[in-house]
């Protein structure tokens, strides 16, 4: 929970603050509530009309006793306190939310009870507990005022039949605003006239409010106290003493419990009891959990707490106030040892209607009125919204939605713990009713009883994760049926335990034995409630601990002092994210992720930080004692790393314990008693509460028997105020870092409620636009430092090696923030995706210009040219709205929200983010058409810097498309270009391609003979090509393709130059680099190259739009390289000796330090074994040193020429027997290397010369052999014949450490992508 309980320094321990009263002000008469006005302000603002202008007339269409008047605080006592100051106008709007109403003795007066909150901005928390009454109108201004409007109703009512062309409303707020003002009850005509006001044959009634205001939540003390002051008023007989005796009572002579005590005080007529956990427990929580989970089931009730858990947006839907505030109290309670940091409105009053516009996480709770249904209510953004709609048992969940780990034990064991009590675990249990009528119960009435069945029929319908369960009757069943009787007992003498029934018997015992021992009914069910409650959260805290047992390890504490981290805070890190998430289990990681990037968790963090230099946080220091004792007991078991779960041990001491503290009062509080005040004022009249003396009630004494307790707590504070000013740290500063530059959103935590003028709404509003800014600065930057730092170290070599988890969740939390920034002031919503909308409003409007003007093209769509290597690829539009169709196009994505998060992942992995959004608002006129002055989108410098901020994120390459969307069937364009001054493009042979990425191939395709294209150079120089479109499912990132084919005809020799392949969708290029022939007879004598793929990035000149790159990947194999070592004209080009072995130790290097990076960090093994710098090149480059003539009689000799001949030696020798005498090991190495040549040489693959060395090598690493077959090789007599004396062959000190180097691959498993060794069975 956000703020502390503990009362501030100054404030005496005092149970209650003020005693309020609300109701209708005589003599100012009838007002409107302010809630007209301010929508038409909004809307003539809406509409560009002068809001000022605006005429404030009255709602005659709808019948007085429905309509809503202003409410006044019509006495306050004590007048103020200096450490809590009396804010009229919140307490005004929350006693009385919807205004004063009006009934008459035809309709239901039942009392109501609600509670309400006040968090100031430091996160302190003031609570209300408001008893709600009807009091008949005896000013007979009033009640003639309510006949006069009644008539004109009646009049504009018969007026309206006619019918008259109205103009409808199109803004989202308003019909919001509408749906919440329909009919309280169905229209009939029984209503009609209950709804219409004589008053000559009506008694006239109005709503009145007494509140009490706590500083901290003893709920069922306040509601049992208002209670009986209403009883004292409407009883027969005039109450004991004068109703100021108990007012000053409470007031002044109740004292708070003190920490781990309970207290006894007098009402007016029993006695209340309440209790306060120690300092070691739990915090107080007073609001009944059992009943949010009634009201919406375990599982439902789990998922809220998870939404609450990722900060997101979160709207509490119900008719009923009490139930509002008891669902959003019992959330942010099981929330420990973390506390809610953004906007907390558990009543949300009607006039702040546009708080529900933030673009900011929110927990706010809405009224809904009986009659309205869920789709008629209309939210300004619900991308990112989780609705709960308590009446009905029903939830709406944003998509991409992480489950709470081990959320199945976890409900399991809540539901236990709920049935331990006799309280159904699957349904919405009726609210249990104390004998007589409770405040705030309803009597029944058959449209109520019919509303009742409807929701036990949606209950037992098991669609909201409700199951029908009727624990009573199934007890019933298994005690009457004997043969059930002794299965169970069967069972239980064999070991077996029956825990649901015998749960079932509990619970309905404890029920059977309530009110036993001389305790009221309404002190067994305080009780019970409170242990209730304890065990439920004992149960959410223990999840924490066991999940956070490490924390404090990953912890980074780099400041020396207090003043220099707040100074830096925000350059800093404070959390070894990377780290801790790969010391988690696997299946919590989805969570986690995005647990950590929260508010919450960054709070709880700097709170650890802190208590280096300051007392701990309470809610941290009983955190931090469970772990450490957790620690004494388990001495950090590998349990605490592993996802099996781990039930809560102590809900039975934990019960005890508050069951000890109400059954042994620690402390009574003086009786009521009577006050020294003037006889005869406020005296008793039945029905009608009193007009209080306020000099009694204004002024406390002085003599109280703990005041003294206030005196200790100030000299307390005033040690802790001289330690504070001695670390020399000024409050402002500290103020101004902890408050405002730890998070967004925080001095929103509460809006002002105070003030609600057009100019405090563009005030707040204007809040919300810096908010989104300086959110969206936070994002890039964090995105950016995590690739970049990283990329930084690895000077390129290698991927990134920021997690895809960590990448993936921080990509979401900016598809969250667009959403939000595109969803604040929108006029009109339509859909869930606001982004979405506004793309399709922008596609539908530049369709129609494009109609309009057939032939010009459109001007501002740049066309993406690629670099002189890809010439032949014909250039990739780059537009917002060819985006939009391969979108689209995408079966696999079901819903706006998922086609607007897919659209930007697309965006970003193009480096278009910024440019298409930017195309998208430049259409000012649609901008305008959509959203209201005030929105974040309007504000012109914001907007540019916004776009500024999402250009940085060009500098670093993302996948965030690519590797999420990975079963989408993608078009994929290959181009094969030929050597142009060596060769031409025709061929008679049939080409094929196969190209492989990380998350598959293409299978092998046959490339059409009629497909031959020719472009033009800048010289005007023709070149032709082969190139085909194709579509297969996602292959990744591309690492090899297959090229060949299958040498038919008279022209079947072909010299390519090299292959591209573009991926169609999002534009990326990879060039396969060949530079050899393909044919029989020419080069070494393959029909297929199995070629490495590097990325091809566009050059700077023609991108310099779209900002920067990262340095490249790891390279794959460059032309120049290839003809170096082939027999091509690169053959002038030699690598000295050192030149070589500094290629070997470097291409076993980079293989070890891949497999050193976690496993989802690695990049492309292919590219290490087979690329440029790679191993296959560095010992290609080895076998060739040295050797002897490359032409004898005008042939071409290979490296394998040497292998193949090597081998038929070692076979021969091993015939004449010659090999039998060598040591058993060598002569099975021996045996290997000649079973894998014949294998590669007999495989009907025409992988050429090159190739088969190739194969050999990647085998021999796989397979661990290479450093036992070097020594063979070199030890055959055939070297002496291919090799010169000066070979590094024929070097044997050379050659021993190059075995070594060789031996170090071992330790690592190297597994060959399937393209490699396609058709070897070895």
């Amino acid at each position: 929970m956000s703020g502390s309980f503990s009362v501030s320094g100054s404030a005496p321990c005092r149970f209650a603050h003020y005693f309020v009263v609300c109701g209708i002000d005589t003599e100012t008469g009838l007002e409107p509530d302010e809630l007209a006005a301010l929508y038409q302000w909004l809307e003539a603002d809406r509409q560009g009309r002068d809001p000022d202008a605006a005429a404030t007339g009255e709602n005659f269409e709808q019948s007085p006793l429905k309509r809503t008047f202003k409410s006044k605080v019509l006495a306050r006592y004590p007048e103020n306190l200096e450490w809590n100051p009396f804010d009229q106008d919140a307490v005004n709007m929350l006693c009385m939310p919807k205004g004063l109403s009006f009934r008459t003795q035809a309709d239901q007066r039942t009392p109501q009870f609600h509670s309400f909150i006040i968090t100031r901005e430091d996160g302190s928390r003031t609570y209300g507990f408001v008893h709600t009454f009807y009091e008949e109108v005896t000013s007979p201004q009033i009640c003639s005022a309510m006949q006069t409007l009644t008539q004109m109703h009646n009049a504009e009512s018969t007026s309206a039949n006619t019918p008259s062309s109205s103009s409808s409303s199109s803004s989202s707020m308003d019909s919001l605003a509408s749906s919440l003002d329909e009919a309280d009850s169905p229209t009939s005509s029984s209503s009609r006239r209950a709804g219409s006001y004589d008053s000559s044959r009506d008694t006239l009634y109005v709503s009145k409010a007494l509140c009490l205001i706590t500083p901290m939540p003893f709920m069922h003390a306040c509601r049992r106290f208002l209670s009986q002051m209403h009883r004292a008023v409407t009883a027969a007989t005039a109450p004991p003493l004068p109703l100021e005796s108990y007012v000053h009572n409470i007031l002044y002579e109740v004292p708070l419990p003190a920490p781990g005590r309970s207290l006894k005080f007098h009402g007016v007529y029993e006695p209340i009891v309440c209790q306060r956990p120690g300092l070691g427990e739990l915090q107080l929580a007073d609001f009944p959990l059992a009943e949010a989970f009634s009201l919406l089931g375990v599982e439902n009730l789990v998922q809220v707490f998870t939404c609450t858990l990722l900060e997101m947006q979160i709207l509490l839907y119900s008719h009923d106030y009490q139930r509002l505030m008891t669902v959003a109290e019992g959330i942010t309670t099981l929330l420990f040892p973390f506390q809610w940091q953004h906007v907390y409105v558990p009543i949300l009053p009607a006039s702040l209607l546009h708080f529900l516009d933030a673009p900011v996480p929110y927990l706010m709770g809405l009224q809904s009125k009986e009659g309205t249904d869920r789709s008629t209510l209309e939210l300004p953004q619900e991308a990112n919204l989780c609705f709960v709609d308590i009446d009905n048992h029903y939830i709406e969940l944003p998509e991409d939605f992480p489950n709470f780990p081990n959320k199945t034990e976890l409900i399991q064991e809540l539901s236990e713990v709920l049935l331990s009590y006799g309280i159904s675990a699957n349904t919405g249990a009726p609210p249990r009713t104390r004998p007589g009528s409770a405040p705030g119960s309803t009597p029944s009435t058959p449209g109520r009883e019919r509303k009742t069945v409807a929701l036990r029929q949606l209950e037992d319908d098991g669609r909201n994760g409700n199951l029908a369960g009727e624990e009573l009757a199934v007890l019933e069943l298994l005690q009457g049926n004997a043969t059930l009787e002794r299965l169970q007992a069967l069972t239980k003498r064999t070991g077996v335990t029956v825990a649901r029934v015998d749960a079932l018997r509990a619970g309905v015992k404890a029920q059977l034995t309530e009110g036993q021992g001389g305790r009221t009914a309404a002190d067994e069910e305080e009780l019970r409630n409170a242990k209730l409650n304890v065990q439920l959260r004992e149960v959410c805290a223990s999840r924490f601990t066991t999940m956070f047992a490490d924390y404090e390890a990953f912890v980074i504490q780099s400041a020396p002092d207090l003043e220099s981290w707040l100074t830096n805070r925000e350059q800093m890190h404070n959390f070894d994210k990377a780290s801790f998430l790969s010391d988690q289990p696997e299946p919590y990681l989805p969570f986690l992720s995005h647990f950590i990037e929260t508010q919450m968790f960054a709070t709880f963090i700097d709170n650890k930080i802190m208590s280096q230099w300051e007392d701990k946080e309470p809610l941290l220091r009983v955190f931090d004692a469970r772990i450490d004792k957790a620690r004494l007991f388990n001495v950090r078991a590998p349990s605490l790393r592993s996802s099996s779960y781990q039930r809560c041990t102590i809900l039975k001491e934990s019960a005890q314990t508050v069951e000890q503290r109400l059954m042994k009062i620690d402390h009574t509080a003086i009786h009521p008693h009577l006050l020294d005040m003037k006889i005869g004022q406020g005296k008793y009249e039945q029905g009608f509460f009193p007009k209080l003396q306020a000099d009694v009630l204004n002024t406390g004494p002085t003599n109280n028997k703990w005041s003294h307790r206030t005196a200790t707590a100030q000299r307390r504070k005033e040690r802790h105020r001289h330690q504070t000013e001695h670390l020399g740290l000024e409050n402002d500063l500290k103020e101004k870092f902890m408050q405002e530059a730890r998070s967004l959103g925080k001095n929103l935590r509460q809006p002002k409620l105070s003030d609600l003028s057009p100019a405090v709404i563009a005030q707040t509003n204007w809040k919300f636009v810096e908010g989104l800014l300086k959110e969206c600065r936070m994002k890039t930057k964090r995105m950016l430092v995590e690739k970049m730092g990283r990329e930084a170290v690895e000077l390129g070599h290698g991927e990134a090696t920021i997690t895809g988890l960590e990448e993936n969740t921080l990509i979401a939390s900016l598809c969250d923030l667009l959403e939000r920034i595109w969803s604040h002031g929108l006029q009109v919503k339509q859909g869930k995706s606001a982004l979405w909308s506004h793309m399709l409003h922008y596609h539908a409007r530049e369709e129609k210009l494009e109609q309009q003007q057939a032939e010009s093209p459109v001007s501002h769509v740049p066309e993406r040219r690629k670099s002189d290597c890809s010439m032949a690829m014909p250039s990739l539009r780059v537009s917002l709205i060819q985006d939009m169709r391969h979108i689209q196009s995408m079966s696999e994505i079901k819903t706006d929200v998922g086609r607007a998060r897919a659209w930007i992942r697309l965006s970003l992995e193009k480096k278009l983010l910024s440019q298409h959004l930017k195309q998208l608002l430049c259409r000012q006129a649609l901008t305008k058409k959509l959203y209201k002055r005030y929105a974040f989108l309007r504000c012109e410098e914001e907007k540019e810097q916004f776009l500024f901020h999402l250009l940085s994120l060009n500098t670093v390459d993302y996948f965030c498309f690519t590797s999420v969307f990975t079963t989408i069937m993608i078009p994929y364009r290959v181009v094969i270009i030929p050597i142009k001054k060596l060769s031409n493009a025709m061929t008679t042979s049939n080409p094929w391609v196969c190209v492989s990425g990380q998350l598959g191939d293409s299978g092998i395709m046959q490339i059409p003979k009629n497909v031959l294209e020719m472009t033009f150079d800048s010289a005007f120089r023709p070149h032709t090509h082969i190139s085909a479109l194709f579509k297969c499912q996602n292959l990744g990132k591309m690492t090899t393709v297959q090229l060949g084919h299958d040498n038919a005809g008279l022209l079947a020799k072909w010299l390519v130059d090299c292959v591209m392949v573009r991926n169609e969708i999002t534009g990326h290029t990879y060039k396969f680099p060949c530079g050899r022939w393909l044919g029989k007879g020419v080069d070494d004598g393959s029909l297929e190259r199995v070629l490495i793929g590097e990325p091809v990035l566009p050059s700077g000149e023609e991108d310099s739009g779209r900002g920067c790159y990262t340095p490249p990947l790891q390279r794959s194999p460059s032309q120049i390289r290839r003809i170096s070592v082939t027999s091509l004209s690169g053959r002038g080009y030699k690598p000295t000796s050192a030149q070589i072995q500094e290629a070997i130790g470097e291409a076993v290097n980079n293989i070890i330090k891949h497999f050193h990076k976690p496993e989802k960090e690695r990049g492309s093994l292919t590219v290490l074994l087979c690329g440029e710098s790679s191993l296959v090149s560095a010992l290609e480059q080895f076998f060739r040193h040295g050797f002897k003539s490359a032409r004898l009689f005008q042939k071409t000799v290979f490296v394998w020429d040497f292998v193949e001949k090597a081998i038929a030696y070692m076979e021969s020798a091993d015939q004449m027997g010659d090999l039998q005498e060598t040591a058993e090991p060598l002569g099975r190495t021996c045996q290997s290397l000649c079973h894998y040549v014949n294998a590669i040489n007999s495989t009907r693959r025409n992988i050429g010369k090159d190739g088969k060395f190739q194969l050999l090598v990647c085998l021999g690493a796989r397979d661990r052999l290479l450093p036992q077959w070097v020594p063979l090789l070199v030890e055959c007599p055939v070297i002496q014949r291919m090799y010169e004396d000066s070979a590094l062959l024929r070097d044997r000190a050379t050659v021993s450490s190059h075995i070594d180097v060789l031996e170090t691959l071992h330790d690592f498993p190297i597994t060959l992508e399937a393209s490699i060794v396609k058709g070897i069975a070895l």
